[in-house]
């Protein structure tokens, strides 16, 4: 009997990983997403509940520019969509138009929750950045 022969016969007669007591198979990797530059998003819900009376966006160019509209005033920040889906916002500039105090609170809070986004995903077509209070879902924009 050759070498190769009696090595190949051991290998057979060996338990795989996953058969040995024990031993587990290695979960299967998950495939990276890529972000959706150049994409506009509108808000649908922040911190699970609906967003309805007030509009806010947010696009995240390939020069990983963040910009949008809060609710009363734009705004722009550097966005970085990082490995594993992580997600970082650099200080946020507002314009500064009068808005009614609704519009300013529900502004104020989008503009924090977007500036606390630690992670993003995609969902059934739909953006959702999970920030450190909640979750923001967005929808596709036009």
């Amino acid at each position: 009997m050759l070498v190769s022969d009696a090595l190949a016969q051991r290998r057979q007669q060996m338990p795989s990983r996953s058969e040995q007591p024990g031993g587990e198979a290695p979960p299967p990797r998950q495939q990276e997403k890529n972000f959706p530059f150049d994409a506009s998003w509108t808000i649908r819900q922040m911190n699970g509940k609906p967003v309805t009376g007030y509009r806010a966006t947010l696009k995240v160019d390939s020069n990983l520019r963040g910009t949008g509209f809060g609710g009363c005033n734009t705004f722009s920040a550097s966005a970085y969509p990082l490995r594993q889906q992580a997600f970082a916002v650099g200080p946020i500039a507002v314009t500064k138009m009068a808005c009614d105090k609704g519009a300013s609170d529900f502004e104020r809070s989008y503009l924090m929750a977007l500036r606390t986004a630690r992670q993003w995903d995609l969902v059934e077509g739909r953006l959702v950045l999970k920030t450190g209070s909640g979750e923001i879902r967005f929808d596709r924009g036009i």
